[in-house]
Formats: C-alpha cells, sequence, structure tokens
C-alpha cells in the first residue's frame, strides 16, 4: 500500500500523467536505450568503469520509459517507474532495482569502487534486461495497451 500511496502522490503533483500512447516517443526511448547500452560498453572498453555501471543502469530506464509511453503513462521518476513494471506489467523488477542502487551509490558517492566483473556484470543484467522488456513491448497489442493503461490509472485514482 506504500508503494501505491506514493503513485497517488506523484500523480496529485503531476509527476506520472495518464498520456496518449505513442509509438513516436516509445522509439525514441528505444534509442535512447540503445545509445545509452552502446556508450556503456565503450566506456567499459576505456576502464571508466563507474560511468559505464550508470549507463548500463540508464539503457534499462531509458526501455522502461518506452514501455510506459506505449500504453500512455508518462512518469518522470525513477522509482515510480520501477514499480509501474511490476504493478501494470507484472514483470520482476529486482533487476532494474538493483541497477538503480548501483548506480546511485557509484555515480553519487566517492567511496564507491567497481571493479571488471562488477562493470561487467552491469552491462549483462542490462541486455537481460532490456531483451524482457522488448518482449513485453513486443505483446503489447492495441487490447493489452488499453488493458495495461487502465490498470495504471486505477492505480493512482485509489
Amino acid at each position: 500500500m506504500k508503494r501505491i500511496n506514493f503513485l497517488i502522490k506523484l500523480w496529485k503533483e503531476g509527476k506520472i500523467e495518464a498520456v496518449e500512447p505513442s509509438d513516436e516517443i516509445k522509439n525514441a526511448y528505444i534509442q535512447r536505450s540503445d545509445e545509452s547500452l552502446s556508450s556503456a560498453k565503450a566506456l567499459f572498453k576505456i576502464g571508466n568503469l563507474k560511468d559505464a555501471v550508470a549507463l548500463a543502469y540508464y539503457s534499462m530506464y531509458h526501455r522502461l520509459l518506452a514501455a510506459l509511453f506505449r500504453i500512455g503513462i508518462k512518469c518522470e521518476n525513477h522509482a515510480a517507474s520501477i514499480i509501474l513494471l511490476k504493478e501494470v506489467f507484472g514483470a520482476d523488477n529486482s533487476m532494474i532495482s538493483k541497477a538503480k542502487s548501483e548506480r546511485v551509490d557509484k555515480q553519487y558517492y566517492v567511496d564507491f569502487s567497481v571493479n571488471l566483473k562488477e562493470a561487467e556484470e552491469s552491462i549483462r543484467i542490462a541486455e537481460e534486461f532490456i531483451a524482457e522488456m522488448d518482449d513485453i513491448i513486443a505483446a503489447l497489442t492495441e487490447d493489452r495497451v488499453k488493458e495495461c493503461h487502465g490498470k495504471a490509472v486505477s492505480l493512482f485514482s485509489e
């Protein structure tokens, strides 16, 4: 219930909105996701591991936003988007939750370090998550879009 109250609060603040489902915006976020993953891999290769971890997370987050825009939900909050993944799509959100936590630790705190194995694992998890999100997006028929949109809006209006 705490998570739902959080979503309702964001809805009232205008940080989550019902919008027209958009393939155009969905595709733009898929492109951003692909670019972030490509950049994460490039940064990994040159040894910039903290930023590689951060961009691996962003590749996941942008793919999630693509799915949300496909069903007509605009969400400006990372934690709320991750909650919606579970509540609306019924998907496991543990991979992206962990990646978000890792990103915050590595990006904002100087006392955290990243080794090659951890950075490589972040990229592997991002690739796995993206593949799962692509399956979710591919399964979004018009009927499923309406169902998911209605499910999301019902969470906010409780």
